[in-house]
Order: structure tokens, then C-alpha cells, then sequence
């Protein structure tokens, strides 16, 4: 699964969105289901990040400074070239934000290593990244919204997320972390866990379609209208991403991980903010599905096209995800 890992989760998107099409009653209950999966999924992504490496990786001061540089002040930089031209529709412009303000601590690590990029430095980054985007997300939304986001959101969802989707899972990972240094059963508990990232990954890519789709109905055309501005923010993020890791003057490995965290988002962790939006404001959820749609297909490209744009050194064979 490791190997194929790409074919998994396009397929597991493919057989949500049968789901979803095919037994649309299925999408409430799968609803319920969504958070644990996701809290699942995080627990397993830190229980991959060594606090000892944690601490290391904060002293890789390019790499991090890099990291922030590309992710809270040139995405948002492009997001707001975009802005003006979104759909007027209040609930479309409020999905693309949370989604495309927020990148992605999950599989960018993946993706990142199946290009050569360094997954071990930018999982190490992971909770930074965390934490920082749920700091400024609220006052990113408040400058492209302004007053009328008090109008339509509430700061109890996201301090919900927070604390299921990030304390916790982050809590349990390094309490697993510490038992597995003591113990070899500990050990052996950690080392099986972390063989179901794939699997997670592809359930919660499964759930969040399936969930999502039935809720397309006549807000279709309004989430089509965004699919191009998914695929601009692909585009541009490749050339800043680039231009951000050589600023830096990152080796290959290092820079090739800046790109891909530049380009993902956080719709998976994102959603349960967008669902907890008043119903009114219901087509955001979709917004933020279908950006992971875009993305998943976009990734399989830049999988392919980042080493090319960042080769390694003549001569010089670089393995994945080091």
C-alpha cells in the first residue's frame, strides 16, 4: 500500500463519490463518523514525529522559516490576487478561504516523499504548522471578510477542532512515543499503528466524499465555478514555492518539501469547521471536498514535475523522502 499509495487514495475517492451518488441517505451517518477518522488519522501522522526529532527540527531555522515564509505569507498573498474574482456567493468565498488558508499536515508527507522531497523535515514541522494556521486563520478570515464573519462564525467549532484534531491526537502520539521508549510491547504497539496510515487515509478520503456529495444538489454549478481557481492556486504555488526555496537556499531535498507544502491545504482537518457553519452557509463544506478532489489529482502531476523544476545535482541519485 506504501508503494501504491497514490492509486489507493484516487481510488478511495473514486468509490466515495459512488457512495455518495449511489445511497445519498448514507452522508449524515457517515457525517458522525468523519471526526474520529480524522483524529484517527492525526494520531498516526504525529505518532511518526519523535518529540527528540521535534526539538531538532526547530533549530533547521531555513528550512522552518521557509516553511512559515511560503505557507502564512505567500499563499495568503495569492489567495487575496484571487479573491476578487471568486463567486459572490458569501458560502463559496468562506469555503475557499478556510480550505486554501491552511496547509496540509497530512499526506503532503507522503506525496512530498514519493517526489524526493524531505518528509522528515517537514513531519517534524507538522505540529508548528498546526498550531500556527488555527492562530492566525481567524484574524486571515477577518481581514478578507470583515464584519460580516461574525455574522456567520463562532469561535466554539474552532476551538473544538483544535483540541479533538490536534491536542489530543498529539497528546496520545507522544504518550505512545514515551511507552514505545520504555517498553518493548510499547514498541511493537507503535510500529503496528503506524503501518495504517495508508488505510486511514483512505477511509477518511472515503468518508469525507461519500458524506459530501449528496450535498451537491443545485449548489453544483456554484462549486464547479471554483475547480479553476484550485487549479490557478496548483499553478502559482509551484513557481512561489520554488522561488521561496531558493530564497532560502535549500538543498534539493528540503526545497522539493517547501513546494509541496505550499501547494496542499488542510481540508481534511478544515471540514469539521465548515460543517459546523449555519445551514444557510451548508454549500462550504462542498467548497472544501472539492478543492481535496482538485488537489489528490494535482499532486499525482507534481509528483512528477517538481524533481524536474528542482533536480538534484548532476551525478547525484536522491532517494525518496530523505
Amino acid at each position: 500500500m506504501e508503494r501504491h499509495q497514490v492509486a489507493v487514495y484516487v481510488g478511495a475517492l473514486a468509490a466515495g463519490a459512488l457512495l455518495g451518488w449511489g445511497a445519498p441517505g448514507a452522508g449524515p451517518g457517515l457525517e458522525h463518523v468523519l471526526t474520529p477518522v480524522l483524529a484517527a488519522l492525526l494520531y498516526v501522522t504525529f505518532l511518526q514525529v519523535p518529540a527528540a526529532e521535534l526539538g531538532r527540527s526547530l533549530r533547521s531555522g531555513r528550512f522552518l522559516a521557509a516553511a512559515l515564509v511560503v505557507n502564512f505569507v505567500v499563499v495568503p498573498l495569492v489567495v487575496a490576487a484571487m479573491f476578487a474574482f471568486l463567486p459572490a456567493d458569501r458560502a463559496v468565498r468562506l469555503g475557499v478561504l478556510l480550505v486554501l488558508l491552511t496547509p496540509c499536515v497530512d499526506y503532503v508527507i507522503a506525496f512530498s516523499g514519493l517526489a524526493g522531497g524531505s518528509s522528515r523535515r517537514l513531519l517534524a514541522a507538522t505540529p508548528l504548522l498546526l498550531v500556527v494556521q488555527m492562530v492566525l486563520l481567524p484574524g486571515y478570515l477577518l481581514l478578507f471578510l470583515g464584519a460580516e464573519l461574525a455574522d456567520v462564525v463562532e469561535i466554539g467549532p474552532f476551538v473544538e477542532a483544535f483540541v479533538v484534531l490536534i491536542v489530543i491526537p498529539l497528546t496520545l502520539a507522544w504518550l505512545t512515543q514515551g511507552w514505545a521508549a520504555r517498553r518493548a510491547t510499547g514498541q511493537r504497539v507503535a510500529d503496528a499503528v503506524g503501518t495504517t496510515m495508508v488505510p486511514l487515509m483512505a477511509a477518511t478520503l472515503l468518508t469525507v466524499v461519500a458524506s459530501q456529495v449528496p450535498k451537491l444538489g443545485d449548489d453544483l454549478a456554484a462549486v464547479a465555478h471554483v475547480v479553476p481557481f484550485y487549479v490557478l492556486f496548483l499553478v502559482a504555488m509551484a513557481i512561489a514555492g520554488l522561488a521561496v526555496a531558493r530564497l532560502f537556499r535549500l538543498d534539493v531535498p528540503a526545497g522539493r518539501a517547501i513546494v509541496f507544502t505550499g501547494a496542499t491545504r488542510n481540508s481534511l482537518v478544515v471540514l469539521p469547521l465548515a460543517l459546523a457553519l449555519p445551514d444557510q452557509l451548508a454549500v462550504a463544506a462542498v467548497v472544501v471536498v472539492t478543492q481535496t478532489l482538485v488537489e489528490v489529482v494535482g499532486m499525482v502531476v507534481y509528483v512528477r514535475v517538481v524533481p524536474r523544476l528542482l533536480p538534484a545535482p548532476a551525478g547525484i541519485e536522491q532517494p525518496p523522502g530523505q
